[in-house]
């Protein structure tokens, strides 16, 4: 039996599921699904997406790994262990930036190693960004502040999560769906972020509801937006000063009246 027979037999025994149900699980016949397990036939790469995504493990390990020697709660930390991670090119071979709308964000936490729903998602191109894998994300509410509604935030794809940088701005995508980041520190078990606006606390992200990571590198905004301009620090001083004389007024003319 090959490396990739050996482990499917061996996943399927920890999960305690029969040929039959897990054929079912992975729209396939028993079958064909047990012509794999006997080394018979090679999948191909649409049934191997499906059966990485099924176990949460990468196509990598699953073909040139005996994950019978690791425990499998530890097979995420492995090297190399990386979902697939489907990528739009055109003809020439230059790679497309899909664009995951905001009504369509929970639908990408089950499609974002789907080659087909990667594929009917809008996509641009952006010659300037250079190397890398690019992703756009539309702002929508209260959902990415500081971003206006209908900002389009494009992302570069963060593999590891040791390329995180302290201060750098991030976007994550998480199993509650994406929110747009301040990087503060890693954790044994979290991710510690920020929001841009200081008034909210940091928080913790749990490493195991993490799903992706974006590195912010380019904002695209809407048609209608209207920046908003905070006073310099002249008419800042000035505006402080006359809340001054105001609160100085007011308590004068209520001692006036007390006497």
């Amino acid at each position: 039996m090959s490396i990739f027979a050996d482990n499917i037999v061996f996943l399927r025994g920890q999960k305690n599921l029969t040929q039959h149900k897990l054929a079912d699980e992975l729209i396939l016949t028993r079958s064909r699904y047990v012509s794999y397990e006997y080394g018979n036939a090679e999948p191909p790469i649409e049934v191997l997406i499906r059966i990485s995504k099924y176990y949460n493990i990468s196509i990598d390990l699953l073909v040139t790994v005996d994950i019978r020697k690791y425990p499998l709660d530890k097979m995420v930390n492995l090297p190399g262990n990386k979902i697939l991670l489907p990528v739009v090119v055109d003809p020439n071979g230059n790679k497309y930036i899909e664009i995951v709308p905001q009504k369509a964000s929970m639908g990408y936490l089950n499609g974002f190693s789907d080659p087909e729903y990667i594929e009917n998602l809008p996509r641009i191109q952006l010659p300037f960004l250079g190397h890398g894998i690019f992703r756009g994300f539309m702002a929508d509410g209260d959902s990415m502040p500081p971003f206006a509604d209908g900002t389009c935030i494009i992302g570069e794809y963060v593999e590891q999560l040791e390329d995180l940088k302290k201060g750098k701005e991030y976007m994550f995508i998480t199993l509650e769906g994406y929110t747009f980041k301040t990087f503060v520190k890693r954790n044994k078990k979290t991710l510690t972020v920020a929001a841009d606006n200081t008034f909210y606390d940091a928080y913790d992200i749990s490493l195991t509801d993490v799903v992706q990571v974006w590195r912010y590198v380019r904002g695209i905004l809407p048609q209608d937006y209207k920046p908003h301009y905070l006073p310099d620090h002249t008419n800042l001083s000035e505006l402080v000063n006359e809340a001054k004389r105001s609160i100085s007024n007011l308590e004068n003319k209520l001692l006036h009246l007390k006497h």
